[in-house]
């Protein structure tokens, strides 16, 4: 690590230590609800009238709820019924995913430009995420999604320090350079303040390291660096030789197709409106 960016990561933390910056948080609704869902003793009422303390989070839910993405045969207008049919399991992925995107909110309008800017890559490769995880054994479509959409969440607290303390960075090359080499050090601890489970952390701690090896089955750090790849935001480094690359061969995808099959396209395009 450089001495410029050890100086950032010190300012960082002090600036977090004394308020000046804040760590992105989770609404308190959607933190309720992940803990009572893992109790795994929560009816569908009881999810509902949790989310119900949150009106923009319900909304939210009952939208994503009735888009083609889930293919409502009819429509769903309350909670309770959006719970019952996607379950709650789903439900809580769901909230959680709707509420980060509150992480990428801020009142200052430079730095919500370039949230904009993540947010959008975010959304990019979670939509890729969920089409290829509905093409996987033992791999779950929101969690997947999930994955795709925090995989960068680290990049967030270097950005808010660049615009309060522009002469930390020499200019905008630089700032992505630091932000390249420290994200994923502060994506792990935003996800441990989350409570996230280990699956997701190592998500954001891994996700651009494209010669990530494991003897495990395909995981969700799999599927981020498939879905990048199938995205304009994959890394120039990785675009020669897909072959090389183990999460496509952990994954069973044929190196040679850069692009999904014609039949996901559509599937892809509702994904990515449902999350923006």
């Amino acid at each position: 690590m450089s001495e410029q960016t050890q100086q950032v990561l010190q300012q960082l933390f002090k600036a977090v230590e004394t308020d000046q910056i804040k760590l992105p948080t989770l609404p308190e609704v959607a933190l309720k609800i992940r803990q009572a869902v893992e109790k795994d003793n929560q009816s569908a009422a009881d999810i509902a009238k949790l989310l119900s303390q949150d009106s923009s989070l319900s909304a939210r839910l009952l939208q994503l709820a009735n888009s083609p993405l889930y293919r409502a045969r009819a429509e769903i207008d309350n909670l309770q019924m959006a719970i019952t049919r996607l379950g709650v399991r789903i439900v809580k992925d769901l909230v959680v995913m709707l509420a980060i995107k509150q992480a990428f909110k801020t009142q200052d309008a430079d730095i919500e430009k370039q949230f904009k800017e993540i947010w959008q890559t975010s959304v990019d490769v979670a939509a890729v995420c969920q089409v290829l995880a509905n093409t996987q054994n033992g791999l779950d479509m929101e969690q997947a999604m999930l994955a795709g959409l925090i995989h960068n969440i680290g990049a967030l607290p270097i950005i808010e320090l660049a615009n309060r303390q522009p002469s930390l960075f020499s200019n905008s090359q630089n700032i992505k350079d630091v932000t390249q080499e420290i994200q994923n050090e502060l994506g792990e601890k935003i996800l441990h303040f989350w409570n996230f489970p280990q699956s997701l952390i190592d998500v954001v701690s891994q996700w651009n390291n494209f010669s990530r090896t494991h003897e495990s089955a395909a995981d969700y750090v799999d599927i981020v660096q498939a879905g990048i790849l199938h995205t304009q935001h994959a890394p120039k480094n990785t675009l020669d030789n897909w072959a090389e690359i183990p999460a496509i061969s952990k994954l069973g995808l044929d190196p040679e197709i850069r692009k999904l099959d014609e039949s996901l396209q559509n599937q892809l395009e509702e994904t990515r409106a449902s999350l923006i």
